[in-house]
């Protein structure tokens, strides 16, 4: 049985916008499978990890933003493309990898991030 590429996609925006927003038991909950695998080596593996990481962060940065500019799919994999302001002016773009299960929930994750510069030699934007 293939993946449903679109939900997939769907799932992965709502679980990173609710865990980012300051809910993440709730993300982890409603979009993650029986196992978590981690990636990020600033967070511990597994959805508890998880959770204590994305808790800590809206306590240390409340009022952070995030806009989705692309989602790819691909076989049991979702890229997200992601603009993050935080506060202080200090503005993130992020590439995002989740792997899903046969049961469409997330089980493994990746990561990169990259502060957009205040210059650039291209004049292009990073999203």
């Amino acid at each position: 049985m293939g993946h449903d590429l679109e939900a997939n996609k769907r799932s992965a925006i709502a679980f990173y916008r609710t865990a980012y927003l300051g809910d993440p038991a709730a993300a982890v909950e409603k979009y993650v499978g029986a196992d978590y695998i981690q990636h990020n080596p600033a967070v511990e593996d597994g959805k508890q990890g998880f959770i204590d990481y994305f808790t800590e962060m809206a306590v240390q940065y409340p009022g952070k933003q995030i806009e989705f500019v692309r989602a790819v799919a691909e076989g049991d994999l979702v890229a997200l493309h992601t603009h993050q302001q935080w506060p202080g002016d200090d503005e993130y773009v992020t590439m995002d990898f989740f792997r899903f299960d046969a049961d469409g929930k997330i089980v493994e994750h990746w990561d990169a991030i990259q502060e957009v510069p205040t210059e650039s030699a291209n004049g292009n934007p990073m999203y």
